[in-house]
């Protein structure tokens, strides 16, 4: 078989060539793999015995997108450009065969192709806004014109992978193979085209979709409104609808300059960047040090539950979702029901709205076993408590569990701030004690940090995060300090925020500005979602602190009507100037010097002490990596993936400004902006960290 370069072959056969990409592990658009396409296709075109050209690849997919490895630095071989024009152009008929997926990069040269042919597994998309980016070699050019603006409005924004069957009812691919019959099916696609003589489609050339929409600024503007909450405070999907307007409004080269200039603004702003860096963090994070890939993994086939509240009903669902048989413990029969009808409940709104089947309910609540001794936890593979946060309940647990359980279970905390390690010290197995601390509502949350013990077990460890993959969450793990590293570092912004309301700034001012900057909402809203009586006690409380005065005036939160906001009856909140009021008689009792307080200033003091604890964190070792605490705080606690997490933020102001910002904060507001000596170290010597 003819060889194009390391990645790429060319074979005749029936007069088709065959052009075959072989670079795991997805066939992405490598300097290499470009070199291999163009050369290719040219070799094809020049060959006198070939009718009809076929892109195949081997392996797992099809081209599943750019090498973002190589984004930013200097470019090799031909251009993407280059390639798409060869292809494009070429005399002789170009069918793209696709499997598994033809993504971005992939899609788009599918694209210049004249014809497109899949498997019914196969799936197409333009995922480039999860990377904050757009398409930029045609592809918001090409998929209007071959799909219609609506459709394409929708996979750009959205990044979604649509299966192969509806991609041929919306015409993206012309005709369907049969399942691992791709190549022979394709050749006989390629044979019929040159026997009929039909003609070489160019994509770019076709109107017929796109014309109708021709000045329809409607259709844009509802789109827009339709994906604003969803979107919110992300340039890309805004950046991927001006393209389409482009597409449907200008020639196709006008159209392209677009693309091009937007893609830039895109790819050299610091949202991409941070987008990108989530990306390969995301991937990184699971990656331990010392746990090699070889660790006996322990197998986990049924799990136990202790607790059948919020968190614990949560926590169930997880596995039952993914066939995992689940013994649910509580203290009392009424409890157990209580949370049982709950779970149901959650289970029927998800199939009220299409996601699951009435069948999927009820397979999954067979899969749920209601419990009330927890001597039924005598042969779980793992074992999960979800009590309230009291160390002596948990230590009990742990102590009960220890007589029970069989040998090798995996006995797991859902904490979200004590000591695993004390709790581990109830056993006699502490290397088979673990902190999975979910996050609420647990069955909705990706994050899972998995705490580990100074006497965990590595298998122990392997195992928590082979069983996170399969019940889709992502995990980190991390040391055994209070609140470990999300809640830690939380405690920062949430002293902050607090004492700025004793110095003139308004909850609303607070929430506002860290609803701006990209958080779901601010402190203050938060507490009044959870209740600001969460750990308040009616009985002893005195007017001591700010959130007993609330409560003593049943400002409870969303619950009451009232906590720091006002309440309408469908929980939309606003400011309440009694709040002001109370607010204002709490400091002057105090003696608390109000005054005028800047939106930068808020932002400044509830971010940057959240940096600060990150280094102390990585200096402690309580996080393997930077890049593990930014993982924690995009998918657990809001973080916007935009700015990157508090780490990646930090790098993006200036670890040095940050650090000069902190010494004149401990000057002027006390020890507790001490910056971190692993901050300072890194300033000082340049440390790359991230």
């Amino acid at each position: 078989m003819p060889t194009i370069n390391e990645v790429t072959t060319l074979e005749v056969k029936e007069e088709v060539a065959v052009i075959t990409l072989n670079s795991p592990p997805v066939n992405a658009l490598s300097a290499n793999v470009r070199e291999g396409l163009n050369n290719g296709v040219s070799a094809a075109i020049e060959d006198n015995s070939v009718k009809s050209i076929i892109i195949i690849c081997e392996g797992r997919t099809f081209i599943a997108g750019a090498d973002i490895t190589e984004f930013g630095q200097a470019p090799k071989g031909p251009s993407l450009y280059d390639v798409q024009d060869m292809i494009e152009n070429s005399p002789k008929p170009i069918v793209a065969a696709i499997h598994g997926t033809a993504l971005g990069g992939g899609l788009e040269v599918a694209l210049t192709c004249h014809y497109r042919i899949a498997v019914p597994s196969a799936k197409c998309g333009l995922p480039e806004v999860n990377l904050g980016l757009l398409p930029g070699a045609g592809g918001t050019q090409r998929l209007p014109r071959i799909v219609g603006a609506q459709k394409a409005l929708v996979m750009m924004t959205s990044g979604e992978h649509v299966p192969a069957n509806q991609c041929l009812e919306m015409g993206l691919v012309d005709e369907m193979a049969g399942e691992g019959e791709l190549e022979s099916d394709a050749i006989n696609f390629a044979n019929k085209i040159v026997s009929e003589g039909r003609p070489l489609v160019k994509v770019r050339d076709a109107d017929d979709k796109i014309k109708g929409d021709k000045g329809n600024d409607a259709l844009f503007a509802e789109f827009r409104k339709s994906i604003l909450r969803k979107t919110r405070g992300f340039l890309a999907p805004e950046y991927n609808i001006q393209c389409v307007e482009a597409a449907v409004n200008l020639p196709f080269e006008e159209g392209l300059k677009v693309e091009q200039d937007l893609f830039m603004k895109l790819m050299t702003g610091s949202q991409s960047a941070a987008q990108r860096y989530i990306f390969f963090a995301q991937r990184q994070v699971t990656k331990i040090p010392d746990i090699e890939k070889d660790t006996p993994l322990k197998e986990i086939n049924s799990v136990g539950v202790i607790g059948a509240g919020t968190m614990g009903g949560g926590i169930s669902m997880n596995f039952a979702n993914v066939g995992i048989p689940v013994t649910i413990i509580e203290q009392s029969q009424e409890r157990l029901d209580k949370g049982l009808s709950i779970i149901r409940k959650n289970y029927e709104n998800t199939a009220a709205k299409g996601r699951i089947t009435n069948e999927q309910v009820e397979e999954r609540m067979a899969l749920i076993d209601g419990q009330t001794s927890i001597e039924a936890l005598d042969s779980q593979d793992l074992i999960i408590e979800a009590v309230f946060e009291n160390m002596d309940l948990k230590k009990d647990i742990f102590k009960q569990l220890d007589g029970i359980c069989k040998e090798g279970a995996i006995l797991a905390s859902n904490t979200s701030a004590l000591d695993v390690n004390e709790i581990a010290a109830e056993t006699n197995r502490p290397e088979d004690v673990i902190g999975l601390h979910f996050f609420s509502p647990a069955n909705v949350m990706k994050l899972l940090e998995i705490v580990r013990g100074d006497k965990t077990s590595k298998s122990v460890v392997a195992s928590s995060l082979a069983i996170a993959k399969k019940i889709q969450k992502i995990a980190a793990v991390v040391g055994v300090c209070p609140g470990f590293v999300g809640n830690r570092i939380l405690a920062q912004r949430q002293r902050e925020a607090n004492k700025l309301i004793l110095e003139g700034a308004l909850p609303w001012d607070i929430d506002d500005a860290l609803f701006d900057f990209g958080f779901p909402m601010g402190p203050f809203a938060m507490s009044d979602l959870a209740g600001l009586d969460i750990g308040w006690n009616k009985e002893t409380s005195n007017g001591e602190t700010l959130r007993d005065v609330l409560c003593e005036a049943g400002r409870l939160g969303q619950k009451s009507g009232k906590g720091f906001y006002t309440y309408d009856e469908n929980r939309n909140k606003s400011p309440d100037p009694e709040v002001e009021e109370i607010i204002k008689k709490f400091g002057e009792e105090r003696q608390a010097q109000m005054r005028d307080i800047s939106k930068e200033e808020i932002l400044q003091r509830c971010l940057y002490p959240m940096i600060n604890e990150g280094f102390k964190i990585l200096e402690e070792g309580m996080a393997i990596r930077a890049s593990d605490i930014d993982i924690v705080w995009t998918n657990g606690y809001g973080w916007p993936v935009y700015e990157g997490g508090p780490m990646f933020y930090g790098n993006l102001v200036g670890y040095d400004k940050v650090l000069e910002w902190l010494q004149n904060a401990e000057k002027e507001l006390g020890p507790e902006f001490k910056p971190s000596a692993y901050l300072e170290k890194v300033v000082a010597e340049k440390i790359n960290i991230l």
